[in-house]
């Protein structure tokens, strides 16, 4: 067979259904749509004013109208826009993807700015038939000597084009609902989607119902404006009341005086914000300004902590503004909602494309007109642009935390329990975010200080200094090996201890305090990846949960003659907890008044954190490492007394107790266990008692 080529053959009937049903994945944006289209009709129309080429009549307003008709089943849009004629409504509806948009950015590319024009692949339109069984559309354009156009589309591929009626500038488009789509002939229902999709339009938008009873309003006759339509003007008398004066006379007091008032035509309300807050310089915006904004957009009674301004016009055009929402930790939901729009088009939430992921945990909103759309306005095509306004928009992030840490520290410290997940999370996914931020990382201390890492490294390094010189008073007296060892103690890596619950592990913190130690509380659950995370990025650190090990400065470091005794008690308190495989540690602790403590090496509790995390409940955590071990502190009277009493008949009980002591310091017990504390204590208590 000889070689061929031809040209790929697009059948209207065969797309024209696939554009009406799976074009959109939301039905209701055809309404973002066809007011889109009207919004740009009128920035051309103002467009041309600008250039010279149009002159608006007097008392000309520009706005698009969405009327109901629920009898009707019917939906209308009206722009003052810029209109078509014949051959441009042949040229922009009829050709499936032709966009008006872009043929007059082509024809004035070097008068106007494509920024402003929201619409460019000339889809948007059939967006109708997917809750229409009819369209029409009835258009003038702007051009002199033009005659209106009346153009209608019974969804299928053919259409009908005749003379018009319209005597004003615009379009109007007017769709005949299905029956699965009479919802929105509703009136509240339309107003939800407008508000969803249209509330920061930069055209003002008027929903009304079509022979609905006309409203009317009263106002003070010096609020009057041309443009109401007044039905009668009310003088209102002054009000008085009866009173008695000083002198306990009764007298005659004004006490509301007379007013000229105007009944009028109530007025409409836009329901779109033309110049949101966002499109504003910082300078122009006061902190109520934000706080408000704040309060309408999300609906959240609670005031954000801070808000990060976001308006930069090179290399690419982004406008927004980013808020630092106050959450409880502990039972909110930290998911943010960022919304996305398009020359103030909204698009949709939390693109991830755009916003870094860390950061959709942020409430706020971006305007980015150069973002690379899909055909149906609603999705992100994949383009490498985008990544660099996602990066952009971190770095952003990233400095204003970094300002704020350098000067004001005050209250960046004062937020900082809030805003700390975001950071931590930003960290572990984007190493360039984990780069920049992190000298404005802060972790509280025992003592309720915010210390950087690099201070808490120090404070740890002196500390470990002290231990040192400690030694070095003693080398006289060390063997070769003990030398040996203390120098592989040299090379070992910086420890850093913290608590995640500080009434839980209360008393390893007060051991810590006694011998002059220091610990940061990392409770969030976000903590243990971050302290994973900066381990893999300092090699000279690794971070030890306070209750992991014993430091030896809580030791007298005295347990060469220990052996003996750890066998004798081991041996007890297995017996006494029917617990074979128990770990038993005994230590001369410092601090007498400590019975028992329960440690359990870092490694094994992070596995079993990771196992939780995974649902790999059913697996044995012993066999990543050891289990709990119980530390008895031989120095303390009621051990010696175990020690001494092995074989009395209370032996078994006081071994029992001292075990779930030490678990209460360390985790909550089961319910079955505290069951049996409780009834122990009491028990214990009547032997006192006799």
């Amino acid at each position: 067979m000889s070689s061929k080529t031809g040209s790929l053959s697009i059948n209207s009937e065969n797309i024209f259904p696939i554009i009406k049903k799976w074009l959109y994945s939301d039905h209701d944006i055809f309404v973002r749509e066809l007011v889109s289209n009207g919004c740009d009709a009128i920035t051309k129309l103002k467009k041309l004013e600008v250039m010279g080429e149009y002159t608006f009549p007097e008392n000309h307003k520009n706005k698009i109208n969405v009327i109901v008709n629920p009898e009707q089943k019917t939906l209308k849009f009206i722009d003052t826009g810029i209109g078509m004629t014949a051959d441009e409504v042949e040229e922009y509806i009829t050709q499936i993807a032709f966009s008006g948009a872009t043929d007059f950015l082509e024809k004035y590319k070097d008068k106007t700015n494509n920024d402003e024009i929201i619409g460019h692949f000339g889809l948007g339109f059939y967006s109708a038939f997917m809750v229409a069984d009819e369209v029409h559309i009835d258009t003038l354009s702007y051009k002199d000597g033009a005659s209106s156009v009346h153009w209608e589309c019974d969804g299928g591929t053919e259409y009908t084009i005749t003379d018009g009626n319209k005597t004003t500038v615009g379009t109007e488009i007017t769709l005949f609902l299905n029956e699965e789509s009479v919802e929105f002939a509703n009136e509240y229902r339309v107003r939800e989607v407008l508000e969803k999709y249209c509330s920061f339009m930069p055209v003002e938008i008027f929903l009304s119902k079509e022979n609905a009873p006309q409203e009317y309003e009263t106002i003070d006759e010096s609020d009057l404006r041309d443009d109401d339509v007044v039905v009668e003007h009310i003088h209102e008398e002054a009000k008085t009341e009866e009173k008695e004066n000083e002198n306990g006379e009764k007298e005659i007091v004004e006490i509301s005086p007379a007013k000229d008032r105007v009944k009028i035509n109530k007025r409409p309300v836009s329901l779109s914000d033309t110049h949101p807050l966002w499109t504003k310089h910082p300078n122009e915006c006061s902190e109520e300004d934000y706080k408000e904004f704040y309060r309408k957009v999300f609906m959240d009674y609670k005031e954000p902590l801070f808000w990060i301004h976001l308006n930069m016009d090179y290399p690419f055009n982004l406008k927004g503004i980013l808020y630092f929402p106050k959450i409880n930790t502990e039972y909110d939901s930290i998911e943010g909602t960022i919304k996305l729009y398009n020359n103030q088009v909204f698009i949709a939430d939390n693109i991830k494309e755009v916003i870094p992921e860390f950061l959709m945990l942020l409430k706020g909103v971006i305007d980015c007109p150069d973002l690379p759309l899909n055909v149906s306005r609603s999705a992100l095509q994949n383009d490498g642009f985008v990544k660099k306004i996602s990066d952009y928009i971190a770095k952003k992030v990233a400095d204003k935390l970094n300002g704020m840490c350098k000067t004001d520290r005050e209250t960046y410290e004062k937020y900082w329990d809030d805003i700390n997940p975001f950071i931590k999370f930003g960290c572990i996914k984007y190493e360039k975010f984990s780069d920049k931020i992190m000298g404005s990382v802060l972790f509280k201390n025992l003592e309720g200080k915010y210390l950087t890492l690099q201070d808490f490294i120090d404070e740890n390094k002196k500390e470990e200094e002290k231990t040192e010189e400690t030694k070095e008073e003693n080398a006289d007296n060390q063997t070769e090996e003990t030398k040996e060892e203390d120098a592989q103690d040299e090379k070992k890596k910086t420890t850093l201890f913290y608590v995640t619950d500080e009434v839980q592990q209360s008393q390893y913190i007060n051991l810590f305090k006694e011998q002059g130690l220091d610990a940061v509380i990392l409770k969030h659950n976000i903590d243990s990846a971050f302290i994973t995370h900066l381990e893999s990025k300092n090699q000279d650190i690794r971070f030890q949960r306070i209750d992991a090990d014993l430091d030896e400065s809580m030791t007298d470091g005295s347990s060469e003659d220990l052996k003996e005794t750890t066998d004798t008690l081991t041996e007890v308190f297995r017996k006494a907890l029917n617990k074979d495989k128990l770990e038993v540690k005994v230590e001369k602790l410092k601090n007498e008044s400590v019975s028992s403590m329960m440690i359990l090496s870092e490694e094994s509790r992070r596995m079993q954190e990771m196992m939780k995390m995974y649902g790999m409940y059913g697996m044995d955590p012993s066999m990543f490492g050891n289990n709990e071990t119980l530390v008895l502190n031989a120095n303390n009277k009621l051990v010696q007394y175990i020690l001494e009493n092995k074989d009395s008949e209370h032996v078994p009980m006081m071994c029992c107790q001292l075990y779930d002591l030490a678990v209460l310091s360390h985790k909550p017990l089961s319910s079955d266990e505290m069951t049996k504390f409780i009834a122990r204590s009491n028990e214990i208590m009547m032997l006192l008692a006799k």
